[in-house]
């Protein structure tokens, strides 16, 4: 399905489409928990179909195919599609937002959503998603967030956050607003503790870079915050000449029902 770039907030087009290697070395895994909530509370398994929606580069999709679950990835930039179908030739891939998803009525047991939900957060796209979803169906809501109570980091999201302008974020909590919402069960939620270990320039450098609102800024710019990321890293004792450094990020997993 053709999908109008009007649909895709300005920040996403132009950061997603011009960074798309870089989300794969920034961006974090899951914690091992996740499996089980997927498991268990979303109740994925084999025989049943989700919806890996907003699905990127395919940072999420390993494990929704580790549950034996079919797997449909529903995504709108192409340069990340095309990523994902390179790594996982068995994933059905599809263009298409949550406004307008290329899927019939009451067609999928479930439709998770990782890192993306603030950017399609409207009552078009829950109306849509409960459209595909079988009754009693699960929708699974899933982000990873540094965790600002290290000082560290809070410095950290402070560099960052002073150039995120309008771009949709799920730590102001606006998403929120849609729920509750009729035909849906009340929103539940569970956190996880996650640690991003690696070099310094996969785990904070690359991470920024592939933050949207950072990657569609001029590239002066870009370099600028780096920079002073960089002057971070070299005030704070604990980075300060690591090979190796761990980001703490908690992992908010929501779910809701829907009505059947």
């Amino acid at each position: 399905m053709a999908t109008s770039p009007h649909s895709i907030h300005h920040a996403a087009a132009a950061g997603y489409q011009a960074n798309a290697d870089r989300y794969v070395l920034g961006r974090p895994d899951y914690p091992a928990e996740i499996a089980v909530w997927l498991r268990e509370v979303l109740e994925l398994q084999p025989g049943k179909t989700v919806i890996d929606l907003g699905a990127g580069t395919g940072k999420f999709t390993p494990r929704l195919l580790e549950t034996g679950a079919n797997v449909i990835a529903v995504e709108p930039v192409a340069q990340m599609l095309e990523k994902l179908a390179a790594a996982f030739p068995q994933v059905k891939t599809l263009a298409g937002t949550a406004e307008s998803l290329p899927l019939p009525d009451e067609s999928v047991d479930a439709v998770v959503r990782a890192q993306s939900f603030h950017w399609f957060a409207t009552r078009q796209a829950l109306a849509e998603i409960q459209r595909v979803l079988k009754p009693g169906g699960k929708l699974g809501l899933v982000w990873n967030m540094r965790d600002a109570r290290v000082g560290w980091v809070r410095k950290l999201n402070q560099i960052v956050d002073r150039h995120e302008g309008d771009a949709p974020r799920f730590y102001t909590g606006e998403w929120r607003r849609l729920f509750p919402y009729p035909g849906f069960a009340q929103l539940q939620e569970q956190v996880f503790m996650l640690g991003h270990s690696g070099a310094p320039e996969d785990v904070i450098y690359n991470r920024v870079r592939s933050t949207s609102f950072i990657a569609a800024l001029p590239q002066q710019q870009q370099e600028q915050v780096i920079e002073q990321i960089r002057q971070l890293v070299a005030e704070e004792e604990e980075l300060r000449g690591k090979d190796t450094l761990t980001v703490p990020y908690q992992t908010c997993a929501f779910f809701t029902t829907k009505a059947g």
